[in-house]
């Protein structure tokens, strides 16, 4: 007597599998998509703080450029954010003056890497809105 699986079992423990990978897998991706948003938030947040710590210590005056934050001793920034994209985002300074600051965080891709675009102006206010330019508010 030979014994094995027939085709019939292996047809259904294939259908179980896929089934199982229908289920897993947007959840994977959803949960990949939040941590990158996560990761866009706080590293708003650390340039928000670097700068907020600079104008305290320079008589409310604002950094104008990120190398004034990488360049002091000690640095403000380890590193500088906008060099490259990270963990699906895009970070830009697109003011940075004495009177203010404001930083974007952008999906590389949108609605793979991440689906809304962040911003944090001067005083740390965080903002968001629909990576196609769409809606948004809030932050958080």
């Amino acid at each position: 007597m030979r014994r094995g699986f027939t085709l019939v079992e292996i047809m259904i423990v294939v259908a179980i599998v896929a089934l199982l990978a229908a289920i897993a897998i947007p959840n994977l991706l959803r949960a990949r998509v939040n941590a990158n948003e996560s990761n866009a938030q706080a590293t708003l947040r650390t340039i928000s703080t670097a700068c907020e710590s600079y104008a305290a210590a320079n008589n409310g005056n604002y950094p104008t450029s990120i190398a004034t934050l990488t360049g002091a001793n000690p640095p403000y920034l380890n590193e500088d954010y906008t060099a490259s994209a990270r963990q699906g985002y895009a970070f830009a300074c697109g003011t940075l003056a004495a009177t203010g600051y404001s930083c974007t965080a952008t999906p590389t891709t949108c609605n793979t890497t991440g689906t809304r675009t962040f911003t944090i102006t001067t005083g740390g206010v965080l903002t968001s809105a629909a990576c196609g330019g769409g809606g948004g508010g809030g932050g958080g």
